[in-house]
């Protein structure tokens, strides 16, 4: 007997102090991929580090995969459980095969102003101009599309030239170097270039040019069996919106920006901060007419997209619990915000 107490003792300890007897909640393991780092992937940031996954029952994971068809890929294999991506890798992943959903959207429209030369005055001046992208069938040449559009332009009757230049830094420098006339930049830069007397033809907070940017993209048949774990993920990801957005929240947002973003002048950190009220979603319905006009748009470069019944790519029914429970409402009260 005396023999045996010690095993016992130790026995009644660990059981104990195991988490299920302590109470832990035993939290569902996911990994999120996000496809790009900027300001608006804050939130993703936020819900991990201030307890918001943990709180709905989720350990999760953020990595980055900045190619769309990596993350798909990943997901299909079941090493990813939610990718945050553009529209563009949901259709790309349907072509292939791939039986995805898009079950929300946190950013919804395109969020880049359009800049101009000093002398550019209005839209009808860039007839005959040379405008800016990152690429040939990349967002920013989807939105300059959506752009023309909305102002009555066509490139080609009005011979705008689409120019190949790089990144927002790139595209800024492109600008004052007169290597091109317009592009579309994000708040901070359209702001800077304000001040130095470029023209801002048109602002995107007063205009709504629906594109599927940022969007929740699950494997079906883990979502099919997962759906609480999803839900849970979703939770997470509303309530570091709310906590995001809240202006009490600002310094500990900002430091989180500069922290993942590697930005060391807090006022790049300050312009950072201001797109995201811009740019993001605070009812993240999967966006139906961005992903048409991703559709519609990027079937020009690949034709095969033509055939993608975009409605079967979205899913709205978590989103739409959640809203219908009041719970989004609820998040956003929490931190005094109607």
């Amino acid at each position: 007997m005396r023999k045996s107490f010690p095993l016992v003792l130790a026995a009644v300890l660990i059981l104990v102090s195991s988490p299920e007897t302590l109470g832990s909640p035993n939290l569902s393991k996911v990994v999120i991929a996000h496809a790009s780092m900027n300001t608006r992937t804050v939130f993703l940031w936020i819900a991990r580090e201030q307890g918001f996954f943990a709180k709905y029952g989720v350990e999760a994971e953020l990595i980055l995969m900045s190619r769309g068809p990596v993350l798909i890929a990943a997901l299909m294999a079941g090493d990813v459980q939610l990718g945050n991506a553009g529209g563009t890798a949901a259709l790309g992943a349907a072509v292939g095969g791939a039986d995805v959903k898009i079950i929300a959207t946190f950013n919804s429209r395109f969020v880049n102003n359009l800049i101009a030369r000093p002398e550019i005055k209005t839209p009808k001046d860039l007839q005959g101009k040379r405008y800016g992208v990152s690429s040939l069938g990349g967002t920013l040449w989807m939105g300059a599309t959506l752009w023309l559009e909305h102002l009555g332009l066509d490139p080609r009757k009005n011979d705008i030239r689409f120019v190949v230049i790089g990144d927002q830094t790139l595209l800024v420098q492109a600008l004052e170097r007169g290597i091109i006339d317009v592009t579309a930049l994000d708040s901070g830069g359209s702001r800077r270039m304000r001040q130095k007397g470029f023209s801002v033809l048109s602002d995107s907070s007063r205009v709504n040019l629906p594109i599927l940017s940022q969007g929740i993209v699950v494997n079906r048949a883990w979502y099919r069996k997962y759906t609480q774990a999803a839900e849970d993920v979703m939770k997470g990801l509303i309530e570091g919106l709310a906590f995001t957005t809240a202006p009490q929240n600002k310094r500990v947002v900002i430091q989180t920006i500069m922290r993942h973003l590697r930005i060391q002048d807090p006022a790049v950190a300050e312009e950072g901060y201001q797109d995201i009220h811009v740019g993001l979603d605070r009812k993240p319905y999967p966006s139906l007419e961005g992903l048409k006009n991703i559709q519609r748009l990027a079937k020009i470069r690949d034709p095969r997209l033509a055939d993608v019944k975009v409605e079967n790519l979205i899913d709205d029914s978590l989103i739409r619990t959640l809203d219908e429970s009041g719970f989004i409402d609820r998040t956003y009260s929490l931190y005094g915000m109607k």
